[in-house]
């Protein structure tokens, strides 16, 4: 029996590229936002205008436009957001999908046919701002994708069973005051079970329930292939 780490393996041998078609992948350039990156250390990485120039410099020493990574990453940028560091719950500070850090504005192409699960404007601080989770069947394995830090206007003219092609443009990337103080990226997510969640699916976990969310949201890297090929 296929498993989701093979259908995602096996759906392509190139790279997809979930933003702009236009620009390169040649282009992206992976980000390390980690607590253990110490070029964060004195950065209250927190502040999304302070996490924007450190990104554009990474960006201009590589001559990159798009900065990529995240997955599982332990990171300082949650610090001083409640939901995430409230002293009655565990600490959630391991991300489980991928970031796109880029323009406000910027395109976002769907990676494979789907159609729309869920969508929702995600409002509180620290969390996703406009999302939406796309469905999809493949080698008769049933999952999703999720597509966070949108512009509000990608969720206008949207309903449940929508179906997009792969190649089609899904949405636009949000503005920090929209995207709930985020500098502008795109937070992508591949989910195997949705436990019943709707437009919305936790991007953050406690380091006590890794073991669980990294078998339920795998690699996004498995599908899109960035830096592989």
């Amino acid at each position: 029996m296929n498993t989701l780490q093979q259908t995602l393996e096996s759906y392509a041998v190139k790279t997809i590229c979930i933003l702009d078609a236009t620009i390169s992948s040649d282009v992206y350039v992976p980000l390390n936002l980690s607590k253990y990156n110490e070029d964060l250390i004195d950065l209250d990485i927190t502040n999304h205008a302070v996490c924007q120039s450190y990104i554009d410099d990474v960006l201009k020493s590589k001559q990159g436009i798009i900065a990529y990574g995240g997955y599982l990453e332990q990171r300082n940028l949650y610090n001083d957001k409640e939901g995430f560091t409230s002293s009655s719950k565990p600490v959630r500070n391991i991300h489980l999908g991928i970031d796109f850090w880029c323009d406000a504005g910027t395109k976002v192409i769907v990676p494979l046919d789907g159609k729309v699960h869920s969508f929702k404007n995600n409002a509180t601080i620290g969390d996703y701002g406009p999302t939406i989770i796309l469905e999809h069947l493949f080698n008769d394995i049933t999952f999703y994708t999720l597509y966070g830090h949108l512009a509000v206007d990608s969720l206008l003219d949207l309903y449940i069973g929508r179906t997009f092609k792969a190649g089609e443009i899904l949405a636009m990337l949000g503005t920090p005051d929209i995207n709930v103080n985020y500098a502008p990226h795109l937070h992508f997510q591949i989910i195997h079970d949705l436990e019943g969640n709707e437009g919305d699916y936790p991007g953050v976990c406690a380091e006590g329930r890794l073991s669980f969310y990294k078998e339920n949201c795998p690699d996004p890297n498995v599908l899109l292939k960035l830096g592989l090929v």
